[in-house]
């Protein structure tokens, strides 16, 4: 058995300790909302929050997870920062299938908590190793800094 700090709740796991943190979450706690996409950390839809920092837990074993606090999609909204990212993309209607929008919100999520005025190449930089097929980088572009403007 592994403990978790996920979401300020301690879980405990029973997975091998080089699972995946995105199949701890999805198929042995039910927490759904961090999606698979490409298993190989490149397309960004399985993002959470390691202390803080967007993490791809496609290929972050248990055993560097467990002690660390983690923060899923389900509960980024509990913040300031979250929530006004949350905001920020209904107010916009950035997702379009809406499949990558969790990571997208993650990655968006720790840009602004580290940077609260960023700039179109921070926001680029940032957001480079998520990746939506429907295209809507214009719209998540806008809301990041629709979200910085109500963090300001």
């Amino acid at each position: 058995m592994t403990a978790l700090n996920i979401n300020g709740k301690t879980v405990q796991v029973d997975v091998d300790p080089s699972t995946p943190l995105l199949w701890a979450l999805r198929d042995d706690l039910g927490m759904t909302g961090t999606k698979f996409g490409c298993g190989i950390a490149a397309c960004g839809a399985c993002t959470v929050h390691v202390n803080g920092q967007a993490t791809r837990s496609c290929i972050t074993p248990i055993s560097a997870a467990a002690g660390q606090k983690i923060t899923t999609i389900e509960a980024i909204g509990n913040d300031k920062v979250g929530k006004a990212v949350q905001d920020a993309w209904v107010k916009l209607d950035v997702a379009q299938c809406g499949y990558c929008q969790s990571g997208q919100i993650m990655s968006a999520s720790g840009l602004l908590r580290g940077n609260k005025k960023p700039s179109d190449a921070d926001i680029d930089a940032a957001m480079a190793g998520n990746i939506c097929r429907c295209g809507t980088y214009q719209r998540i572009r806008a809301a990041i800094h629709e979200a910085a403007k109500t963090l300001a």
